[in-house]
């Protein structure tokens, strides 16, 4: 296994975290007798050899003596291995040097361990370049397979075959169809309708999502629901912590995936396949559609008040694990939750130990439930609230979640006062926690703050200080003589948007904002022009700057605020349309701030219209992305089609 190990220069090579000396100790760790270290080992490898997927030269210089290790009968969990192999295959040179021992996963195809065989079957796919070769393997190995779970393997690399080979893919459809039908079981059934659905949506069933649903009920029911004990050990590694994170039925979980996946933007025929998985007797298949429901929510757009509701009547499950997935999920949808509210307030009555969230580390939180019933907007978390800010352990992210319910919660802000008010001066951790009570007392306009906020900010607190008492405008005409000793400082440009809106006087802080459009700093940029803007006809004298970058080829970022102050000062619509379209096509994250600017320009934006209304149109979220997501994707999405509506009422 281990010949001309040593010959290898690893000393000369590099990993993640440098010297690739020892790669050779992880590799013969590979080996071991003792499951505890194969996993440290494979562990090792993961984070440090193929860190996050990247390939170096010491992952290629791995190859030979991996292919040797998953090659070797008597070791034990070879299949880790042949998917560390497949894994490095994905990336830079790897493909390269998988393909050149390609022929080592078709003897593993046909491997006494399942676990081999299973994920040798799309590593078949993915490196052997032979198509027809490799399809009469997958047909033989289905012919002759006996184990479930490789089966749905083969059947996965039928699919993956049917897209990476076109021109051979009628024989892999053929076959995938033959699997969607009887006599084959309620699993294998699904798989072949996910993987039909991907590469031959016209082969799919009429019925799709009402024959999906029954086929996961069948599964369910045939499921054997033994214990089954992990003979794993329960190690301190990443591999280790990412098996335990998996959920209880995590081939449940990928064959509905791989469904919801191929369906993409039949957005009607996602949302009854979801409503199918809520409604399953089985407590982990709705677990496994409570964490799906994510992406679709968050990727486009619907009428979500049923599954959501649905969603909602998982809050009073016995299982763990199944509650805990559906607060998960509501606290991200916001507004989109209030068909779960009454579930929500019912979960944050009953459990008061709910709400707040002590952590091991670090400051205490909101908890959850309570977060999630506050995003949606419902009043009926504002005693809640009242009660946590009277407790002992207030939880220092309070004050962002509030904003969510606007005015309602107005009866909250003397004790957000008294909050800010106790805040020590001489506390390193207080701007941290005086910016989320200031962000709420700013939403609520509550002006009777100022004292404290001036406390804070001749205490040190600037940064949050002063915005908050811009904020407040005229209200807070006590602060204009230390805002005015500010603007000699390095927060002159927040200090002057602060004494604009309290004083209004134009004399102090042009001259400041002036200079600002000039500095590289972007933050300290944008607040500056956007200041300029609000300013209006008296900052005339920023117009000659602000045309320039208006109809530059610069950032996008950049051209839109500019663009906007440029409206706001002269009124200027010819230089501003194009910069705006521009802007919004280049950058969708833009188009909420666009959309703001649009509603001010009322029927002089009427050449955009265009714009808004395909916005209104699309189906997908202008948020949605391909790498995750962000925590207020739906509610910024929501916010832009509210604006757009707004937007064309005033054209």
């Amino acid at each position: 296994m281990f010949t001309g190990i040593d010959e290898v220069d690893w000393a000369s090579m590099r990993h993640a975290y440098g010297s690739a000396e020892d790669v050779p100790a992880l590799l013969r760790g590979l080996a071991s007798t003792d499951p505890a270290e194969r996993e440290i080992a494979l562990d090792g490898l993961y984070g440090a050899v193929h860190h996050q997927g990247d390939v170096y030269d010491s992952t290629l210089a791995c190859v030979p003596f991996l292919f040797a290790l998953a090659s070797c009968p008597e070791l034990a969990d070879r299949g880790a291995v042949v998917e560390l192999l497949v894994s490095i295959g994905g990336e830079g040179d790897g493909p390269s040097a998988l393909r050149a021992g390609a022929e080592v996963f078709v003897q593993l195809a046909a491997d006494p361990d399942p676990g081999v065989r299973r994920t040798a079957a799309g590593a078949l796919v993915r490196f052997l370049d032979q198509p027809a070769r490799v399809l009469d393997l997958l047909r033989e190995r289905i012919a002759v397979e006996r184990d479930d779970r490789v089966l749905l393997a083969l059947t996965e690399s039928l699919g993956l075959f049917a897209r990476r080979k076109p021109a051979h893919a009628d024989a892999a459809v053929d076959l995938l169809a033959a699997q969607s039908a009887p006599p084959y079981g309620p699993a294998l059934r699904l798989a072949a309708l996910g993987q039909l659905a991907g590469c031959a949506p016209d082969r799919i069933p009429a019925d799709l999502v009402p024959t999906a649903v029954r086929l996961l009920r069948e599964r369910s029911e045939q499921r054997d629901r033994r214990t089954v004990q992990c003979s794993r050990p329960h190690s301190d590694t990443l591999v280790g912590h990412l098996r335990r994170l998996r959920p209880s039925d995590e081939e449940g979980s990928q064959l509905l995936r791989t469904l919801h996946t191929a369906l993409d933007g039949r957005v009607a025929d996602r949302i009854a396949l979801l409503v199918g998985q809520l409604g399953s007797p089985t407590w982990a298949d709705r677990c496994n559609a409570v964490w799906m429901s994510g992406g679709l929510f968050r990727t486009w757009r619907a009428d979500f008040a049923e599954p959501v509701a649905l969603i909602g009547a998982q809050l009073a499950a016995e299982e763990d694990r199944l509650r805990d997935a559906a607060v998960s999920a509501l606290k991200q949808l916001f507004g989109l939750a209030a068909p779960a509210a009454d579930a929500l307030h019912t979960l944050v009555t009953a459990r008061p130990g709910l709400w707040v969230r002590r952590w091991e580390r670090g400051a205490p939180t909101l908890g959850d439930p309570l977060r999630a019933l506050v995003r949606c907007g419902d009043p009926r978390a504002v005693p809640v609230l009242g009660e946590v800010l009277a407790g002992a352990l207030v939880p220092d992210d309070l004050g962002h979640e509030i904003s969510w319910l606007g005015a309602a919660a107005a009866a909250l802000t003397p004790a957000l006062r008294r909050r800010l008010g106790s805040l020590a001066l001489d506390d390193p951790g207080t701007p941290g926690r005086a910016a989320p009570l200031l962000r709420a007392l700013t939403v609520l306009d509550d002006a009777e703050a100022v004292p404290e906020t001036l406390r804070l900010l001749e205490g040190g607190v600037v940064e949050y200080a002063v915005p908050a008492l811009g904020a407040w405008g005229p209200a807070a005409r006590d602060a204009i003589p230390v805002l005015m000793r500010l603007l000699d400082t390095e927060h002159a440009v927040a200090a002057a948007a602060a004494l604009w809106s309290v004083d209004g006087g134009a004399s102090a802080v042009l001259p400041v904002l002036l200079g600002e459009l000039v500095h590289p700093d972007a933050r300290r940029w944008g607040v500056a022009v956007e200041t300029l803007g609000r300013m209006g006809p008296a900052a005339r004298a920023a117009l000659p700057e602000l045309r320039r970058v208006t109809e530059s080829a610069g950032s996008a970022d950049r051209r839109a605020t500019a663009a906007c102050a440029l409206w706001q000062i002269g009124g200027e619509a010819e230089p501003v349309r194009p910069a705006l379209r521009s802007a919004w096509l280049e950058r969708p994250g833009l188009r909420r701030s666009i959309a703001a600017c649009l509603r001010t320009m009322g029927p002089a934006g009427a050449p955009l219209r265009d714009l808004v209304e395909t916005e209104l149109a699309a189906p997908r979220r202008h948020t949605a992305r391909s790498d995750g997501y962000g925590s207020h994707d739906i509610p910024h999405d929501e916010e832009l089609l509210r604006l757009c509506r707004e937007v064309l009422v005033g054209m």
